[in-house]
């Protein structure tokens, strides 16, 4: 309320504090605001780096001003048409970019936005070609015609207002912190069940959504469409404003968007009489600008403005948390299988012919020397590596094709072997990502802020798995201010939000002071005694020998040996693995020489 209230006075204030010339100025910041809410979704939250959301823009025109100029129809059924174009067309553009990686994604939307730009001023059966379609009608609002740039300001600004709402609900659900995760770490949400293409796929679907409503509002604002907007130095133009607002906030879209559009109105008066010739030149203006702003504010403006705002503590969630799942409990006999699993990368055999079973509540130890095939293992087990060998059998179920983010792999979590985080959220919505499997709000329902009781019930959850590892008086505090050994315990509450039968812990002591590690070793020996089922993968062999209730040795992605840790310790072929050498020339004891290993 403390927000809305002076955003409300703006609101109804605005038009009459400025001159009708401003007025037109804050009407094209308002219409790229739209483009750059688009804009900060994809990149600031998905991570993906776009330069083609200009020509989504211009589907948006194009579709509504044939709707209502050559058809006839209202431009309401315009808007219609505005977002279905756009979204069909970036349904089909981002299934075929959004699973490139690195530079490669935004260079194809690069080349679709030029190629798109080329054909819709060339193209023959395009109503208007380059000239455009001219005596759009305007938008009508209760019968009143929205012809001024007053009356235009109260319908757009009004959009952005609650377009902004919306994206806000969206960053603050479990839509939002799968997005959120994809710039972040993407193997992590793929562990709790996010799809990552499909993710990307529905910001990507998203964000042209907006950027069609902004083609619709320009089309209506100027009454008069050709393609020259909507080309790649637009795209480029858009992607500054969100890097100067703050690419991954929702204010900042506009702060962006209000900055850039006006610098651009005065810098077309100033830099020709400057060099004493036309020119855009105030795209070199724009880029030393981002120069700027990425040097002395790296996050935008926006973030900086609000160091200086009030903040309200957050309030500490109560009430019940989120049902059991219950995966994997069911049924008797071992709760993990694995038999006769190999892999191979080229020449290589990582893993070779191995076999394991763990019993449900067992703490199952597996150790080797650096590039045994430890966490190679790891990942053939939960699924980002594919077994050229073998079988995974999870409470009875196959799971040796699954991909990590299927809902038969419900009841494993892990962790990694360094700390997948995302170290800009807060410890809270790290931990909350781990209940994505056990939640099902989308995203319309994310958006529209329907999925409030499931929200709650989830917050509960994440800040009792904070309690379980004693961070819960820093649930507010953003990950990457934490210490290694706090992040390696953020990591474990995170999995054990997803309510796992089975948790899988690779390496969780490095780096760790000697009194963490007793710390982490009650946690997991707590864990066990309330049944849950532990695979661990460790270099610490005290910690582990004193630990685990069963060992496995690996060397060369072969099991070596196989037992109680007393018996393992003392085995022969297992010393001369750790020492190098054979067993009968160790001199001393054997076990304490392995337990320095």
């Amino acid at each position: 309320m403390r927000v809305f209230v002076p955003l409300a006075v703006a609101y109804l204030a605005l038009p009459a504090l400025l001159p009708p010339f401003q007025m037109t100025v804050l009407g094209f910041a308002l219409i790229a605001t739209m483009v750059v809410y688009g804009i900060n979704l994809i990149t600031g939250r998905a991570g993906i780096t776009s330069l083609g959301q200009a020509a989504f823009m211009g589907f948006g025109a194009y579709a509504t001003a044939i709707v209502s100029s050559r058809l006839g129809l209202s431009p309401w059924l315009g808007l219609l048409a505005a977002l279905l174009l756009a979204t069909a067309m970036a349904a089909v553009l981002g299934a075929l970019t959004v699973r490139l990686k690195g530079h490669y994604l935004p260079l194809a939307t690069l080349a679709w936005q030029v190629a798109i730009f080329i054909l819709m001023g060339n193209l023959d059966g395009l109503p208007g070609g380059r000239t455009g379609l001219r005596n759009l009608p305007p938008i009508d609002v209760l019968g009143r015609e929205l012809t001024s740039s007053r009356d235009f300001y109260y319908l757009a600004a009004g959009m952005v207002l609650v377009c902004g709402w919306l994206l806000t609900n969206l960053a603050r659900s479990r839509t939002g912190r799968a997005t959120m995760a994809l710039r972040g770490d993407a193997p992590a949400a793929a562990s709790f069940g996010v799809d990552p293409a499909a993710q990307r796929l529905k910001a990507f679907v998203l964000a042209a959504a907006l950027a069609g409503v902004g083609g619709w509002l320009y089309a209506h604002f100027l009454r008069f469409v050709n393609p020259a907007p909507f080309d790649l130095q637009a795209s480029i133009v858009f992607l500054i404003m969100g890097v100067v607002g703050g690419i991954a906030t929702v204010p900042g879209a506009f702060v962006g968007a209000l900055l850039v559009t006006g610098l651009e109105d005065v810098l077309r008066d100033v830099l020709p009489a400057l060099f004493g010739r036309g020119g855009n030149y105030e795209i070199i203006a724009f880029g030393l600008l981002l120069l700027g702003i990425l040097h002395f504010a790296p996050q935008g403006l926006w973030p900086v403005v609000a160091r200086f705002l009030p903040r309200r503590r957050p309030s500490l969630p109560s009430g019940p948390g989120l049902p059991p799942t219950g995966a994997g409990r069911a049924g008797a006999g071992p709760l993990l299988e694995v038999e006769g699993l190999g892999k191979r990368f080229g020449g290589l055999e990582a893993v070779s012919d191995l076999s394991l079973a763990i019993a449900p509540g067992e703490i199952l130890g597996l150790i080797g020397p650096n590039g045994a095939g430890k966490t190679t293992t790891f990942n053939l087990i939960t699924g980002f590596e594919r077994p050229t060998a073998g079988a995974v059998r999870f409470g009875g179920v196959d799971l040796t094709r699954t991909r990590p983010f299927d809902d038969r792999r419900s009841g494993i979590a892990r962790t990694f072997q360094h700390p997948h985080l995302l170290l800009d959220a807060t410890l809270l919505d790290n931990v909350l990502l781990g209940t994505f499997r056990r939640t099902r709000a989308g995203m319309l329902a994310s958006l529209f802020r329907l999925d409030a009781k499931e929200e709650a019930r989830a917050r509960v959850t994440g800040m009792e798995a904070l309690r379980r590892v004693g961070l819960a008086d820093l649930a507010f505090e953003l990950a990457g201010n934490l210490p290694l050994g706090n992040q390696r315990r953020l990591e474990i509450a995170r999995a054990l939000a997803a309510d796992p039968s089975l948790l899988l812990l690779d390496e969780p002591a490095a780096g760790l002071r000697d009194a963490e590690k007793l710390e982490l070793a009650d946690l997991i020996r707590q864990l066990a005694a309330e049944g849950m089922t532990v695979l661990l993968v460790e270099h610490d062999m005290d910690l582990v020998m004193n630990l685990v209730d069963r060992v496995i040795v690996m060397n060369y992605g072969r099991k070596l040996a196989e037992g109680p840790p007393a018996v393992v310790q003392n085995d022969p072929a297992v010393v001369e693995a750790y020492l190098g050498k054979p067993a009968e020339d160790v001199h001393g004891d054997a076990e304490a020489e392995l337990a320095d290993a």
